[in-house]
């Protein structure tokens, strides 16, 4: 068995409190410098992020945005920046996060979790730009077009504020489907021929989380579960590569 570092034995407790506490504020302090910059912009990204919709709208140049709520003006585009300078700094803080965690893993360990990492950030890019580029006008384009003749459409800024960052985390999560298949053979805890065999109830199960991480309407739902599955057969073939030594290496340090 590969041994560890032995430069993690030598840092006491208190130290590892104290480099997780300034890993920690790095982060945070480039989260909100991010958020700062972004501030200034809220209005002009918001506007680019309701495109989707104020291209489906049927009067475009009279189609308004409405703010029901009396502090909306000011809270949704001070959320707006929030949630956008936590996803521009995500990779920064899961490097902290991977920083701080890798001195306590195996050589052979760090090796496969560099790829994994570059991958789980780009897979989760691509969900969020999934879902703005296919996802939203095909939903707004459903929704507008569904309601009866003579009805305004006239949107709240927050409920689409919700909407729009509810789909972009639930896309981002679904899209890490391949990584966590992989990893829980990796790890032994199943097997590709076990995966294979529970192929349907998997394919329920995506319609499961579909229904509960989507709007209430088929087509979100629908939109969400068949990537899901389509991912996760993604996910099964690369564990197929995986080499039958990999998988024994694994069951013997899940006994040990």
């Amino acid at each position: 068995m590969t041994a560890r570092d032995p430069s993690q034995f030598s840092m006491p407790l208190v130290e590892h409190l104290r480099e997780l506490r300034d890993r920690l504020l790095r982060s945070v302090v480039l989260t909100v410098v991010i958020f700062i910059g972004l501030y200034f912009f809220s209005g002009d990204i918001y506007m680019v992020l309701v495109e989707p919709l104020n291209s489906l709208l049927p009067d475009k140049e009279n189609a308004t945005l409405i703010a029901t709520g009396v502090a909306s003006p000011f809270l949704v585009p001070l959320k707006l920046a929030f949630v956008m300078a936590a996803l521009l700094a995500m990779p920064y803080i899961l490097h902290q996060i991977w920083g701080f965690i890798a001195p306590a893993l195996y050589k052979h360990e760090r090796m496969l979790a560099v790829p994994l990492f570059i991958t789980s950030v780009v897979l989760f890019y691509s969900g969020v730009a999934f879902v703005y580029f296919v996802v939203l006008p095909l939903v707004f384009g459903f929704f507008t077009g569904a309601g009866p003749e003579g009805i305004a459409i006239m949107p709240d800024i927050s409920n689409v504020l919700d909407f729009c960052l509810k789909m972009f985390f639930s896309f981002g999560l679904a899209f890490e489907i391949p990584i966590a298949t992989f990893l829980l053979v990796r790890s032994g805890l199943v097997s590709v021929e076990s995966l294979t065999g529970k192929r349907p109830y998997i394919f329920v199960s995506c319609f499961v989380f579909g229904m509960l991480l989507t709007p209430p309407d088929v087509i979100s739902q629908s939109i969400l579960a068949i990537p899901m599955y389509a991912l996760f057969e993604m996910g099964l073939l690369m564990s197929r590569f995986l080499p039958k030594t990999s998988r024994a290496d694994a069951d013997v340090s899940g006994q040990s």
